[in-house]
């Protein structure tokens, strides 16, 4: 009985010290995450390194369910040499799939500002854009595979350590490892699904925790993304009954024509990628990156509070020609709904003559955008293939922008009038390539993104220079926005009340529809309605934006990590778990609002009701609701 009591305990220490490990490779990873994003989490207080231990806890407890169970199996066989080597096999490919999982968002949070969850498969699954840049990626983030290696090696020195000194397989107790199966495999159970709950712990829960703002911090990767592979879409909210909710919030809307222009107008959309505020001498009233942007901001109806729907290009497209945006964890695109019935801009302005196409110089495939423009009702997808001359690419992306972008002008004029056409740059994303040609004229600048943004205004201003070449530039009107903003390395633009803010504008040559600087809220799903009222087109439509010519609030929403924020006034509020967390200005220059907390809270359930409802039920179009 001695021996038994003796072996108890010492099983029980080597499995704790053997689960030790992992857990010492969270907190590195962790605080690597922390030094590499320090800008996002500067005002973060002591507590949320505790909340995000307890975090590190259940995600072991979650990927380590094979291993302990194995650990602790009563059977003879775990004397053999076999069985020690699969279990050793077992706790090294989980261990080191923590370790690339959380090493992965040290670099990839500055772009989605967010932990990768289930979705990274389906971006990586999405045309061919991680086979192109895979070898770039590997070049860029060299260190990463680095620290990998050294981690996993120092998991391989610690776990010899612990297993040749605190434990014995032959050792061997029936009644010992019985005991052991009985209360630790509950146990470790309990702590994985995170307490006695009616549900696990999940994303959700730790937004809650953490107000919504340091989410990113607390949930380790393999956390998210094991908490979202089994997601099969939104769920329904009840808030409101069906008939209350429409007393608070409706996307069904009726165009008014502005009556500006006098005939049809041409429309071109160009999204820029990756064009931040940040860069933007218009709104820095400072050192700029795009000074032929710049000066079309000026000539323009410029928005000066735009935000970006989302974090990610995937996501832009969707809010700007359809009015929908990505309030869920997946992007809408790669989403159970993606093939949902619409009302986009380009099938409601094929219904009164306009021709239609999407232009974007990347492979063909990219992101799904020419599955989503043949949905949305866009004529024609023009990209890499129909450029066909890949001495102009990049070798990785697509069509060097220098040389799509005028291009694309000339092409625009085989499109009958009146039409709409859209324009998607693609060389300020990473890897910020530059041609050797042209990195002595382009302007650096603190980050690598700086010269890219420089390159890409240089191939803006070739686009113009085409296109007033063209007939149809007189009588065009232009939509200038980013699709989202970058990476970036301030702490003021990695604060979640900035890292939405992106140029926009609507420029007409004739300055027809004149300057002004517009000071209100908008938003990319705003576009879609306020096109409609000013190219004079009457009719219903299915929105979540609002026309900047309407007397609807001016507001923007986003989700990011189980939270929406919802910007309103001059303040932003962090919404989650059915209730409004925290606000903060975001702006003490926009113009200010009175409201009631409980008038927003009502207006922001309403929009999550109606949204979740919508598209499980199919009904994102004018339609019996």
């Amino acid at each position: 009985m001695h021996e038994r009591k003796r072996h108890f305990p010492k099983t029980t220490i080597a499995l704790l010290k053997v689960m030790g490990i992992p857990f010492l490779m969270l907190i590195i990873t962790r605080l690597f995450f922390y030094f590499s994003n320090i800008h996002s989490f500067e005002d973060m207080g002591i507590k949320f390194w505790f909340l995000g231990v307890w975090f590190d806890i259940m995600t072991i407890a979650l990927f380590f369910l094979p291993f302990y169970s194995l650990f602790l199996l009563p059977f003879e066989f775990r004397n053999t040499y076999i069985y020690r080597f699969i279990i050793k096999l077992l706790f090294h490919l989980t261990n080191s799939l923590l370790i690339a999982l959380n090493l992965l968002d040290i670099e990839y949070f500055k772009f989605t500002s967010k932990r990768s969850t289930a979705d990274l498969f389906s971006m990586v699954s999405t045309g061919n854009d991680m086979n192109q840049l895979i070898g770039s990626f590997l070049a860029d983030f060299w260190f990463l595979i680095v620290l990998f290696i050294i981690l996993v090696i120092a998991s391989e020195w610690l776990y010899r350590r612990v297993i040749s000194k605190e434990f014995r397989f032959n050792n061997y107790s029936r009644l010992s490892a019985i005991l052991q199966c009985v209360f630790a495999l509950p146990i470790l159970f309990l702590i994985g699904r995170g307490g006695f709950g009616l549900k696990p712990v999940g994303v959700i829960e730790a937004a809650n925790f953490t107000g919504g703002k340091y989410t990113s911090f607390v949930l380790p990767t393999p956390f998210t993304l094991i908490k979202s592979i089994d997601q099969k879409g939104i769920q329904p909210k009840s808030y409101f009954s069906r008939e209350k909710v429409k007393q608070f919030y409706t996307p069904i809307k009726k165009s008014v024509p502005q009556n500006i222009f006098s005939k049809r107008k041409n429309v071109v959309f160009i999204i820029l990628e990756s064009f931040g505020t940040e860069f933007i001498g218009y709104y820095n009233k400072g050192i700029t990156y795009t000074p032929f942007l710049d000066s079309l901001l000026d000539k323009a109806l410029t928005f000066e509070h735009a935000f970006a729907n989302g974090k990610k290009s995937i996501e832009a497209v969707p809010a700007i020609f359809a009015s929908i945006p990505t309030l869920m964890d997946s992007p809408y695109i790669s989403s159970p709904y993606g093939n949902n019935k619409i009302q986009a801009l380009p099938s409601i302005l094929g219904n009164y003559g306009y021709t239609s196409a999407f232009y974007h110089g990347a492979t063909n495939g990219s992101m799904s955008f020419d599955g989503f423009a043949k949905l949305a009702g866009f004529d024609q997808y023009v990209g890499r293939t129909e450029y066909d001359n890949e001495d102009h690419s990049d070798n990785k992306w697509g069509i060097l922008d220098e040389y799509f972008n005028p291009w694309t002008a000339e092409q625009i004029s085989s499109l009958p009038e009146p039409f709409i056409a859209s324009l998607f740059t693609l060389s300020s994303h990473h890897p910020y390539y530059i041609p050797e040609h042209m990195r002595d004229q382009v302007k650096k600048g603190p980050q690598p993104i700086c010269a890219s943004i420089n390159y890409s205004d240089i191939a803006l201003k070739a686009f113009f220079e085409k296109a007033k070449l063209q007939d149809w530039y007189e009588n065009t009107i232009f939509v200038l926005l980013a699709d989202h903003t970058p990476a970036t390395s301030t702490a003021f633009y990695s604060q979640r009340s900035q890292m939405y803010r992106i140029p926009m504008a609507i420029y007409d040559p004739t300055q027809t529809l004149k300057p002004a600087r517009f000071d209100g809220i908008v938003q990319q799903m705003d576009l879609m309605p306020s096109l409609l009222d000013l190219l004079n087109i009457e009719t219903d439509f299915y929105s979540f934006g609002n026309s900047i010519f309407s007397n609807a609030p001016r507001e923007a929403i986003t989700y990011i990590s189980g939270s929406y924020n919802y910007f309103r006034g001059n303040e932003m509020m962090i919404f989650s778990d059915e209730i409004i967390h925290s606000k903060e200005i975001f702006d003490s220059l926009c113009e200010q609002e009175n409201y009631e907390t409980i008038e927003i809270e009502a207006r922001l359930k309403a929009l999550i009701q109606t949204y979740n409802f919508d598209l499980v039920q199919n009904k994102t179009h004018i339609g019996e609701k």
